[in-house]
């Protein structure tokens, strides 16, 4: 068929079309074949991370055990408190060791993390336990407490030395206010384990 002057042919046309229909399908296959995976994402978000660290190379298991304004109380027991979350318990030598590619490698690092993933007004206690010494008994831990959001800052740290096996002490009690501050910050020793010891 002519028209102004040029001759159109129906195969043409429809071989554009199916050559652009192939292009359009070849677009949707690289958009699937590598969809963006999302199972393993971990929402980072926290207001408060409460730390305790002693030295590395320790056999000693030193516990963290954190009290809530609500009674709730997250320790190796129960790593899930209210908005409270034991991100790490660590055990001295026990859990030390972690197997990459086939080789056992050490991570010497003695430190249990509990993150405070929302801020509740009130008062929170938090308690060191000697769970186990390792030879020599007597381990200096450095107790932090630190605000993540909205940015990152030191509001509390101290060394407190445990002395013996089965020994508990309150490393810090403090008050958040509404405005996530921290006010009538003390050491008044409370009892949070369930092991009936005296506090010392």
């Amino acid at each position: 068929m002519y028209r102004r002057g040029y001759y159109t042919d129906p195969f043409t046309d429809l071989l554009f079309n199916a050559l652009l229909g192939f292009t359009l399908l070849f677009f949707i296959t690289i958009a699937l074949i590598n969809p963006e995976n999302k199972s393993g994402i971990i929402d980072p978000k926290a207001e408060f991370i409460i730390s305790a660290t002693w030295p590395e190379n320790l056999a000693d298991d030193i516990d963290l055990w954190v009290e809530d304004p609500h009674g709730e109380i997250v320790s190796y027991l129960q790593r899930d408190a209210g908005w409270m979350h034991l991100d790490r318990d660590d055990r001295g030598e026990v859990n030390d060791k972690v197997v990459i590619d086939g080789n056992e490698v050490i991570y010497p690092i003695n430190q249990e993390i509990v993150t405070i993933r929302g801020a509740i007004p009130g008062e929170y206690t938090v308690n060191l336990f000697y769970y186990r010494a390792g030879p020599v008994e007597g381990v200096p831990v450095t107790l932090k407490v630190e605000r993540v959001n909205p940015e990152f800052r030191l509001v509390f740290v101290d060394q407190i030395t445990l002395e013996a096996e089965d020994t508990e002490r309150t490393a810090v009690r403090f008050t958040l206010t509404k405005d996530r501050e921290l006010i009538n910050v003390n050491r008044l020793q409370r009892v949070l384990t369930p092991y009936d010891l005296e506090p010392r």
